[in-house]
């Protein structure tokens, strides 16, 4: 149930529609009232409430400062009681020339830093406004904009401030509201007016167009835009979108060839401390191989010193990393939610935002002149009358001196209205010599000749978007120039071709020695290790395969199920201890056993076969697994498994079965296939494979005998086709029907 205020009468109302009406006026009290800027003066409530007050205490560009504790005092105490920290954090922000592209209050003492510092306690700073923040408010004692009432009606305050200045777009906005948001970033004046300009002249033009005389945000920490123009005129076209904004940088060179990295500009919103943090955390985590060290070398400028590991280290790609692990490189949303002139909440185009801004200016310029059109009726009035009491000056002062009520008797007499028979009487007697006569005159024709060009602009519209478009070009002449306050900060360049960081890139590079036990245990160590007695095991396991590699490598694992798998060199448990089961890290099923382990490298050709005799060439890059589970490449056939994975070397195969057969043939015979069960290497009657070797033909073929090796450079009597049966090997080959 509720009770209404007024009546006390108590309705039944369902509870999900209270809390919805109750809700609701929250949200829009929420938009309105605190989280959204108007589109005229790009100002909250909040900030418009500290510029009034700050000029209702006479804070103007040249006068003197005074403490932010009285301003924000005054706040408080009469529009905007929400509390003292707000509004001095409000005030703070309008301050840093590091968060707003044109500040509109000038501090005097801590008002914070770029590194994220707070300012120093509103009792210690002080403050004063603007010329941008006085161009904001100037026509407010001219009629032209509303007042309302503060929350405790004793006071007025503004509605909308008259803007001569784009604040706008010129210095962004954000706020977040119940259910919408509005994110705007600041852009260059001189390059808004152009647009302004443009549009005053050619009302029906493009967004496109506008888009060219203001091609992006210029934020004041610099950066470089990076962002594609395709998307840029997109998001302008819609209010909706982002750009991508990366810190600037620049390569010093050193002595001995050596160079450092020096970044010069950070992104908007972005704490050096913070980002400098973030660059020291991946180098301690060695996310960074190529960086050495960092250090910041800032004084009232952005100085940031990266060290390269090395001297071959490439610029280029040490940034690409940093790019893509920090704040280096943000997002910058635009968002253009904003009041219009009827305060209610939309998403307008960059064209749109631009001709509000414009038809505020003209309701301005309507109203002031209208007020002082009104202004100077009044005087010349008043100053008719005086001229009517020059010319009868001495029946005046008879009338003033003789009659009781001398105000009727001036107006009978002289025809004259109650405002020039009072101004009459309020004059001073060193008012009546002969010169205050020609001043007088003087001033009513200079008046009567601008009531009248105050009434030819009023009557044509035309003129009044010429004086307009005046307007525009003096404030781009004061804030707009090429100087330290109006040049474009934020450089526009092209999006960045895609760079290419392997992953190698972020693991630092080091020898290792990767050791695989017969039961599947696996780990490495650092260098690449001689002994393999010095390897120890669990009881009952020995050494199966040691890989000399690198943390960089891909390693190529491949199974007797004819699946390969692939782990980098850097997963690998390090130091003392036995490391880790290898079907930890991939789906190595039970059944199935590791054969082969090799680097992986690129553009190389790998011979694979089955116990069957089975097999083919595939290039190592087909073999790469991207998941756990690897990938199937040899097919087997019914009892077979996959038995052998050679490297490439040479240019012919030699194979011995388990029927001691031995057989040479041309490696050329082998067809490349990306999976299969391939062809038929050698035919037996029985059994299978005992051993395969990739060698030169016109070296010669070899084979260990215990520490001696035995070679055979004439091999007519084995060479043949592949496929065929091949004969008994030589006297001295192995019993074990193996190469090595």
């Amino acid at each position: 149930m509720t009770e209404t205020a007024t009546t006390g009468e108590v309705r039944d109302t369902p509870l999900a529609e209270a809390l919805g009406e109750r809700y609701l006026a929250y949200a829009m009290s929420t938009i309105v009232s605190r989280s959204l800027p108007d589109v005229r003066d790009g100002l909250k409530p909040v900030h418009r409430r500290l510029l009034y007050a700050m000029q209702q205490l006479k804070l103007d560009p040249s006068g003197g400062f005074k403490k932010c504790a009285r301003v924000v005092g005054d706040v408080i105490g009469k529009y905007h009681p929400p509390g003292d920290v707000s509004v001095y954090d409000a005030m703070v922000r309008l301050a840093q020339d590091f968060a707003v592209r044109y500040p509109l209050v000038e501090g005097q003492g801590n008002f914070g830093n770029i590194d994220g510092d707070n300012a120093a306690a509103m009792r210690y700073t002080e403050a004063r406004l603007t010329a941008v923040a006085s161009a904001l408010m100037d026509g407010l004692d001219e009629d032209a904009v509303d007042f309302r009432p503060t929350y405790d009606g004793t006071e007025e305050e503004p509605v909308v401030m008259p803007s001569a200045f784009p604040n706008l777009l010129a210095n962004g906005s954000a706020g977040i509201a119940v259910g919408m948001a509005t994110s705007i970033p600041p852009h260059n004046v001189g390059e808004i007016c152009g647009a302004l300009s443009h549009l005053i002249d050619h009302p029906a033009c493009s967004v496109d167009e506008l888009v060219g005389l203001m091609p992006g945000p210029d934020f004041p920490t610099g950066g470089v835009l990076v962002e594609t123009r395709e998307a840029v005129f997109e998001a302008y076209r819609t209010g909706r979108g982002s750009f991508r904004l990366r810190g600037r940088w620049e390569v010093e060179k050193l002595s001995h060839g050596l160079f450092q990295i020096v970044i010069t500009e950070i992104p908007y919103q972005v704490q050096k401390s913070k980002l400098i943090e973030k660059i020291a955390e991946l180098l301690e985590a060695k996310k960074l191989p190529l960086l050495a060290d960092v250090r910041d070398e800032s004084t009232d400028v952005v100085r940031v010193v990266l060290e390269p590991r090395n001297r071959t280290v490439e610029a280029e790609t040490l940034m690409e990393q940093l790019f893509r692990q920090t704040d280096l490189e943000t997002r910058v949303p635009l968002n253009m939610n904003v009041l219009d002139a009827e305060s209610v909440p939309r998403v307008m185009t960059l064209k749109e935002v631009l001709q509000a801004f414009l038809d505020h200016r003209h309701v301005v310029l309507v109203r002031r002149s209208s007020f002082r059109l009104g202004k100077i009726e009044k005087r010349l009035e008043v100053l008719e009358g005086f001229l009517k009491a020059y010319l009868n000056l001495d029946e005046v002062i008879r009338i003033i001196r003789q009659e009781d009520e001398p105000k009727p008797a001036l107006m009978a007499a002289f025809e004259l209205s109650d405002a020039q028979a009072e101004a009459i009487l309020n004059m001073r007697l060193r008012s009546l010599r002969k010169l205050e006569e020609v001043e007088i005159r003087g001033e009513h024709a200079k008046l009567s000749k601008e009531r009248a060009g105050l009434k030819t602009l009023l009557a044509d519209e035309p003129l009044r978007w010429r004086r307009i478009a005046d307007e525009i070009a003096a404030m781009k002449a004061q804030f707009g120039q090429n100087d330290a306050l109006g040049r474009r900060r934020t450089e526009l360049g092209d999006a960045p071709s895609a760079v290419v960081v392997p992953i190698e890139a972020f693991i630092e590079r080091e020898d290792i020695t990767v050791i695989l036990s017969e039961k599947g245990w696996i780990r490495a160590v650092k260098g690449h290790a001689e002994n393999p007695d010095d390897f120890k095991f669990k009881d009952g396991d020995q050494l199966k395969a040691t890989i000399r590699a690198q943390t960089t490598d891909k390693l190529l694992f491949f199974a007797t199920n004819g699946r390969f798998f692939t782990i980098g060199g850097d997963r690998f448990q390090r130091g003392r201890g036995h490391g880790e089961p290898l079907r930890l890290m991939v789906d190595l099923p039970n059944d199935a056993e590791i054969v082969t382990v090799l680097p992986y490298r690129p553009e190389t050709r790998l011979l694979v076969a089955s116990s069957g005799g089975h097999g083919f060439l595939v290039k190592s890059e087909e073999v790469v697994a991207q998941t756990r589970a690897g990938k199937q490449i040899l097919n087997l056939g019914e009892g077979e498994q996959a038995g052998f994975c050679l490297p490439v070397e040479g240019d012919a195969v030699a194979v011995v079965g388990e029927n001691r057969k031995l057989l040479v043939f041309k490696l050329e015979e082998i067809p490349e296939m990306t999976r299969g069960r391939g062809v038929i290497l050698q035919k037996y009657r029985d059994g299978g494979v005992a051993d395969i070797k990739l060698f030169v033909l016109a070296e010669g073929l070899s084979w260990k005998m215990g520490e001696r090796t035995r070679s055979e450079t004439n091999l007519l009597p084995w060479l043949g086709k592949r496929a065929t049966v091949g004969r008994m090997p030589p006297t001295g080959f192995p019993r074990t029907n193996k190469f090595t």
